[in-house]
């Protein structure tokens, strides 16, 4: 019985995860071919470029932009049945190809950024849940200060900090674990204030239950109770909030890797918009909108091996 209920489960958020690759692919597409103006343009203009009328026709012939947009939009949900992305405009290669060569750089610092995230909000939850009530406001109001913040300023406090000033790690670029340093911290601190809110609220409540007084009666040490005890039970909403976290390094990875200069899919979004490639810009949608689901897949798995009550609801 509580197998069937998993799969039925499983199946639903199969459904609602196909739902939402088709309105963010939809909505992405109908966006897109409102406001890129003419895409065959964009795609033959160069440096003092003057394509011809012909050559325009030609290219739009080419790309099928000279189809009705009803037409386009049912050849482009063909090509995703497919697993097609379709072909960059501006690169002449596969999206998929494009997105595959770029993943590497920002794989790494998202990992980094969740890594580091978690740690600090872990710790400094951990350091101030309970404590005098002027830890408690003064933490709520440091995070609330990095949740406000938007990143290319975060970022570029940090640079001035550490690189222009103190010249101790490098402004821009790939090379070497120093150069993931700043764009790591730039990412992380946003998404460590919000856990860290969340962690502590979460850590005060278990905190008061039962079980940590008979645990404190029997001698244990305070920071053994926190850590043994309190976080293991407080550590289940970091898990629900895996996707706002995935959210926040996929968004964040445009800003950060444009202002640190950095290889990435960040930075081949960027590049996708600025030019108008349609097709670039879908995929990489796409793409993420894809591990949106399957980390909310994973995470709905996860939460429901923690708590089996869930399977039967």
């Amino acid at each position: 019985m509580r197998t069937g209920s998993l799969l039925r489960r499983i199946g639903f958020r199969l459904l609602a995860g196909v739902g939402v690759l088709w309105g963010a692919a939809t909505l992405s597409f109908i966006a897109l071919h409102v406001t890129a103006g003419d895409a065959a343009l964009a795609t033959v203009a160069g440096q003092g470029a003057n394509p011809t009328e012909a050559v325009l026709r030609a290219v739009r012939h080419d790309y099928g932009l000279d189809q009705p947009i009803y037409v386009q939009y049912l050849r482009y949900l063909g090509r995703l049945v497919r697993g097609d992305l379709g072909q960059s405009y501006q690169q002449r290669i596969p999206v998929a190809k494009a997105i595959a060569e770029q993943l590497g750089p920002t794989v790494q610092l998202a990992v980094a950024a969740a890594l580091v995230a978690v740690l600090l909000a872990v710790g400094v939850a951990l350091l101030t849940a309970r404590r005098r009530p002027w830890i408690g406001s003064l933490s709520s109001g440091v995070e609330l200060v990095l949740t406000s913040t938007p990143t290319f300023v975060l970022g570029l406090l940090l640079l001035i900090v550490f690189s222009f000033k103190t010249r101790l790690l490098p402004v821009s670029g790939n090379q070497g674990l120093a150069s993931l340093i700043l764009p790591t911290f730039t990412l992380a601190l946003p998404i460590a204030a919000v856990l860290a809110q969340v962690l502590r609220t979460e850590l005060e409540e278990v905190l008061e239950q039962p079980f940590i007084v008979t645990v404190r009666s029997r001698g244990m040490r305070d920071v053994a109770v926190r850590v043994r005890h309190a976080l293991r039970h407080s550590l289940v909403q970091v898990v629900t909030m895996s996707g706002y976290v995935i959210g926040s390094l996929l968004g964040g990875a445009v800003i950060t890797e444009t202002l640190f200069v950095r290889q990435g899919v960040g930075q081949l979004m960027l590049n996708g918009v600025t030019n108008k490639d349609i097709p670039m810009v879908l995929g990489i949608v796409v793409f993420a909108s894809v591990v949106y689901v399957v980390v909310n897949l994973l995470v709905d798995i996860g939460y429901t091996v923690i708590d089996p009550r869930l399977v039967t609801r």
